[in-house]
């Protein structure tokens, strides 16, 4: 293998309030402490978050599908190669096999990731990307009773942790109140809401 290259593996995925509908997928530095954050849409998020899970669901979704008809045909799935990053986006290749000829095909990085999930398929980066974007995590060191240790031991913290709600500006917590609403989570949107209302209050109070 390319000694340019690092694997990678999926870690997990993270919510972002504020960038409305935005995801962040962590990726892991297979050998290493680096994390790699890909800021993914809902329907990928949701179709990561269904593999991570072990969650089948009543229909396959468009990963599912895909993977399915390329195992019909006799094509695999070699590997997921994050080879760019641009502007803000990683641009990545699948990179596929019917045992005689190997095609190479550009990929959202979202989509290559859900499949390669269902494939078990390894996921590689450039050791430049991942010195460009990656970061290591703060691993929480709390001198916690023995009796907590069980539940926080491996208790992790992304460096970009979500600002308090408090602290969104009011163009920000309207953005997000219109999410909320928009998914149907009227309990989170009820306490955005008492928030926005409470910084438009002190906003008057003081013209």
């Amino acid at each position: 293998m390319n000694s340019d290259r690092v694997r990678l593996k999926v870690m997990g995925i993270s919510y972002s309030q504020i960038q409305s509908g935005a995801y962040a997928l962590i990726l892991e530095e297979v050998g290493g402490p680096r994390r790699i954050p890909v800021v993914i849409g809902p329907d990928a998020a949701q179709s990561i978050a269904i593999k991570l899970e072990g969650i089948i669901p009543p229909r396959p979704l468009t990963h599912d599908l895909f993977v399915s008809f390329a195992r019909a045909f006799g094509v695999k799935l070699q590997e997921v190669f994050i080879y760019k990053f641009e502007d803000g986006i990683f641009s990545s290749e699948l990179t596929l096999t019917d045992g005689e000829r190997e095609v190479v095909l550009d990929s959202r990085t979202s989509d290559a990731i859900a499949i390669a999930l269902r494939t078990k398929t390894p996921i590689y980066t450039t050791k430049e990307i991942i010195e460009q974007t990656g970061f290591i995590m703060e691993i929480i060191n709390s001198e916690k009773p023995e009796e907590s240790v069980e539940s926080s031991a491996d208790e992790e913290e992304f460096p970009f942790q979500e600002p308090k709600i408090e602290n969104y500006t009011i163009e920000e917590l309207e953005r997000t109140l219109a999410h909320l609403i928009e998914i149907e989570d009227y309990e989170q949107a009820a306490k955005v809401n008492e928030v926005l209302n409470e910084k438009r209050k002190k906003i008057d109070n003081n013209e």
